[in-house]
């Protein structure tokens, strides 16, 4: 059963009904409600057993005939502890056994009140139709129980059966209600959790985006100084210790980063736990100035008088789009000079462009791998934020990767 709709008092409830909310306690079985309803009807149909026999020795009726009558009508009332199972089975005997006995009468109510409940109208009303019939039929087998005012008796079997026939509609009306409630209970659940897992799954990806960013760009920090000590064995101690302090902050730094992120990642987080702060573009020169003192070339081109006014959303994914322009230009282009370029105003846009040198020749130091989704990521990005993107070489030579985000007046 669908958590959060577990009925209080299932012992209340009829045993068809919470077959239908909850498939383990298939097939139904009888609740204490349901006891107490088929004792009740059952002792219901014997008092009009009782009744009508001592009504059909009033009338005269002789002994043989009250002896069947009165087999038949106990006979239906045993009839009736089957009914829920078979209910359209048990309300035609008991009308086949009513042409001719009467006191199956309250046993006949009974029976045709539970089709009407557990099955469809059609079927309901073919059962009806088929009782009164019957009784058409009753004044020819017992003239004994016959009238003088037929056709009112007739009339008055029609209004009966119409008014169990309706009666039993509304409790199943009602009863499919519940169903329908629960069903729509069920199917909100669901499209929740998976509005959740989507989210989730939103989530993931935006922090595996983060990491790679910002991973990469510490990771490509330290394959460039240690190559750089590699090629380089008999530089100056200064240097050397220079380069080893750049190595040993930017391993600190990538450590923490990972910790956080699989922190995140891992389950049973801290859901409350805060948002690590996320640059912005007024952090763009720290980044610049980072890369250069780990020996890169960096010419910063800011048309942008105060990078702190870009809304935080815009300048986040423009830091994030020089970041990987400037690995990518430490990968691929180590020692040139890698031109930064940010430009544009509220109600026009902003753009970012970072442009270096086509690499020519042998490289310097070993090739930096990577995992080759950058610049897609970047690109996926820019598409988010309702930009564009573009990459690859110019005519003059160079390789530029340009971007375009909206930034609203």
């Amino acid at each position: 059963m669908m958590a959060g709709v577990v009925p209080e008092y299932r012992a209340l409830l009829p045993g068809v009904l919470l077959a239908e909310l909850d498939p383990d306690v298939r097939p139904a079985r009888r609740t204490v409600r349901d006891w107490v309803v088929d004792v009740l009807a059952f002792l219901f149909s014997i008092i009009m057993v009782l009744v009508l026999m001592a009504a059909s020795d009033e009338q005269g009726v002789t002994e043989g005939t009250l002896a069947i009558d009165a087999l038949l009508g106990l006979a239906c009332s045993v009839l009736l502890w089957g009914r829920r199972r078979w209910p359209v089975a048990v309300c035609l005997v008991i009308a086949i056994a009513g042409v001719y006995s009467v006191t199956s009468v309250g046993a006949a109510i009974i029976a045709f009140f539970t089709v009407a409940v557990h099955r469809r109208f059609p079927v309901a009303a073919a059962t009806g139709v088929f009782g009164v019939a019957g009784g058409l039929v009753f004044p020819v087998l017992r003239p004994d129980w016959a009238s003088s005012l037929f056709w009112v008796d007739v009339v008055w079997a029609l209004v009966v059966t119409a008014l169990i026939l309706g009666w039993g509609m509304v409790v199943r009306a009602r009863r499919q209600l519940v169903l329908s409630l629960r069903e729509r209970a069920v199917r909100a659940e669901s499209e929740q959790q998976l509005r959740v897992a989507q989210a989730q799954q939103m989530e993931r990806a935006r922090i595996a985006r983060e990491m790679h960013d910002v991973l990469a760009h510490r990771i490509s920090l330290l394959s460039l100084h240690a190559g750089a000590l590699e090629f380089r064995p008999d530089a100056p101690p200064e240097e050397v210790a220079e380069a080893a302090g750049v190595i040993r902050h930017s391993a600190h730094q990538a450590l923490q980063d990972l910790r956080e992120v699989i922190g995140v990642l891992r389950e049973g987080g801290d859901d409350d736990a805060p948002d690590r702060p996320q640059p912005t573009l007024a952090d763009l020169p720290s980044l610049i100035e980072e890369s250069r003192q780990a020996g890169m070339r960096v010419r910063l081109d800011r048309e942008v008088p105060d990078l702190a006014a870009v809304p935080v959303g815009v300048g986040r994914n423009a830091y994030r789009i020089v970041q990987e322009g400037l690995t990518n230009a430490r990968k691929h282009a180590g020692g040139s000079t890698v031109d930064v370029i940010v430009a544009g105003a509220a109600g026009s846009g902003l753009s970012v462009e970072v442009r270096n040198p086509w690499p020519v020749g042998r490289a310097t130091s070993p090739a930096i791998p990577g995992a080759g989704t950058g610049l897609v990521g970047l690109t996926e990005r820019a598409a988010l934020a309702g930009g564009r993107l573009e990459h690859g070489r110019t005519a003059s030579g160079d390789f530029r990767l340009w971007a375009w985000l909206p930034w609203p007046s």
